[in-house]
């Protein structure tokens, strides 16, 4: 009888344990947002390397300035219809606090970027932005899926590779449009399986407190 009250009180304490991490979770990227940020990139480098685009770092910055504004629209569009709409969100701007995390790395790339091209060095462009993405998949904490670290570390090992190869030219798009479409891709799948609720295998591999929960 003792052990049966028990183990009730353990299912209880399990049940609300869900809650909480459910509750805590963030769930305002969207999965196909991702996606389509991550094919954009990868269809990227067909058009840049076609042979009536210019071969000049000013033509090839614009195009990836391009890119970055249709994955900015694709994965800030439905994270403001999230955020609007979403009956547990009720337009808390505290609920958004995970974007203001990814701010900090933004604004360093933007203003590394700008640097970097005022100074004619196009080519540690890309390893700059896949650092300073890796730092930014990282600086959301335990709001995100755990899932998203080694996703972090895969982008700032890239950039790291073509900070450090000499043979990384800004107006080679491949390096790019590979790491990111891929990466993309990777993401938007951990965002998807975000969404569904902890307690399925999928959310409980996926959780953005999974090791609390095995605890």
């Amino acid at each position: 009888m003792i052990a049966a009250h028990i183990h009730d009180a353990l299912a209880q304490v399990r049940e609300l344990k869900l809650r909480v991490l459910n509750a805590q979770r963030f769930t305002g990227y969207s999965g196909r947002g991702r996606a389509v940020g991550g094919t954009v990139a990868l269809l990227a480098p067909f058009v840049f390397s076609a042979a009536w685009y210019p071969r000049t770092p000013g033509a090839h910055l614009c195009g990836w300035a391009v890119v970055c504004c249709f994955a900015l629209l694709a994965n800030y569009s439905p994270l403001l219809h999230w955020f609007l709409f979403h009956p547990d969100v009720k337009r808390d701007p505290w609920k958004l606090m995970p974007t203001v995390h990814a701010l900090p790395s933004l604004a360093v790339g933007g203003t590394l970027s700008a640097a970097l091209v005022l100074k004619g060095q196009y080519d540690l462009l890309f390893g700059v932005w896949m650092c300073l993405f890796g730092l930014t998949n990282l600086s959301a904490g335990q709001t995100l899926p755990t899932a998203m670290r080694p996703l972090g570390f895969f982008y700032m090992t890239c950039g790291a590779v073509c900070l450090l190869a000499p043979w990384v030219s800004f107006t080679n798009p491949w390096p790019m449009g590979l790491v990111f479409g891929i990466g993309e891709w990777i993401g938007g799948f951990i965002f998807y399986l975000n969404r569904v609720p902890t307690g399925t295998v999928a959310g409980f591999l996926y959780s953005g407190d999974q090791n609390s929960e095995r605890a």
